[in-house]
């Protein structure tokens, strides 16, 4: 007498192949999150660091000194490649004066890191 087998995988494989790819998922998911704001929060150090460079480079060709108030971003516009930082999460800047780090501030609904809405300095 033939017996007939038929090929396939039975519910228990398949149950856990399923839970082997949710571990993986459960494992993953959070460090690319991290990863994401991460890279957010170091795009907009990036641009505080442009800024403070646009701002010394103002100084020098205008002759201005350490104090010098800057009105807004469209005064050193010249110095930054492309004429304007691009904001990352809908963040707003300050060049505030020569001499004193820029500020970027937050919107209140964004967390990045240890940042919850509010402002950040740049390292200088």
């Amino acid at each position: 007498m033939k017996t007939k087998h038929t090929a396939g995988f039975t519910l228990v494989e398949i149950m856990i192949v399923v839970a082997i790819i949710g571990l993986l998922a459960a494992i993953a998911i959070p460090n690319f999150v991290k990863a994401r704001e991460n890279a957010q929060l170091n795009s907009i150090f990036n641009n505080l660091r442009i800024i403070e460079g646009a701002k010394d480079q103002w100084a020098l060709e205008n002759k201005r000194g350490t104090g010098e108030a800057i009105s807004d971003l469209s005064a050193i516009s010249d110095y930054i490649k492309g004429g304007n930082v691009k904001p990352v999460v809908g963040e707003t800047y300050d060049a505030t004066k020569i001499g004193t780090p820029s500020t970027a501030k937050l919107p209140a609904t964004v967390k990045l890191g240890t940042f919850v809405g509010g402002s950040l300095i740049s390292s200088e």
